[in-house]
């Protein structure tokens, strides 16, 4: 979601300001250059050493919160669409109608917060939407996507993952499902470490249509 749908960075970096004030021995640029893709309650486990479960709960629904707080603070930019996603969803639209889910989404945020930006963002809620709460372990472990295929009622293997994190992009290679690396939130380099099948700039490379046995993808690759 947040780097494939959404651009989230300007909140997420007021968040992690904001929890350097109660954890200052954090180093922001540090955890952002290594925690996208992965579970605010991981992401607080590892860096803020917080162990005990009803804090990490608590600290994980502050953090949230102080995305959507900060998004817009000193003349951040909010949270808002990137390129692509506005005609990509367009073209989605009509598979609401449809008795079987034609597309997910498998993030790692929880529910309240990822409702909240899609809603910012003008998304519309998918009628399959993994989120934190729903797994055990997160990504880079298949759960999400193994979770996101058995809703729509698919094989993970005729599935196809968008990703713009390694560890979202190994989360779906765990799974079975073809993997797109978008260059949104890391290098190229970054990304064909978890070797996906696909790099693109965007979503701007994708188009999509519905077809009788579910949804016919084109990928345009620069090479």
């Amino acid at each position: 979601m947040d780097g494939t749908l959404i651009d989230s960075t300007a909140g997420v970096v007021g968040a992690w300001n904001v929890f350097k004030e109660t954890y200052p021995h954090i180093d922001v640029q540090n955890i952002l250059s290594s925690s996208h893709g992965v579970r605010t309650v991981d992401n607080l486990r590892k860096f803020c050493e917080i162990e005990d479960p009803v804090k990490l709960e608590n600290e994980a629904v502050r953090f949230e919160t102080a995305i959507v707080d900060t998004s817009k603070e000193e003349g951040r930019k909010g949270i808002v669409l990137l390129p692509g996603v506005a005609k990509l969803l367009a073209e989605l639209s009509p598979a609401r109608h449809l008795p079987k889910p034609r597309w997910a989404i498998c993030t790692s945020a929880t529910r309240a917060y990822a409702t909240s930006a899609l809603q910012i963002a003008g998304i519309p809620i998918p009628d399959v939407f993994v989120t934190a709460e729903d797994v055990t372990k997160g990504k880079p472990f298949p759960e999400p996507y193994l979770l996101g295929a058995e809703k729509c009622g698919v094989d993970p293997k005729a599935c196809i993952v968008f990703e713009d994190a390694p560890s979202g992009i190994r989360s779906g290679h765990a799974a079975g499902c073809m993997t797109v690396g978008l260059l949104t939130t890391h290098s190229r380099e970054q990304l064909e470490s978890a070797e996906p099948d696909y790099i693109v700039q965007n979503m701007n490379s994708v188009a999509v249509q519905l077809i009788d046995q579910g949804v016919q993808v084109t990928i345009c690759t620069e090479d």
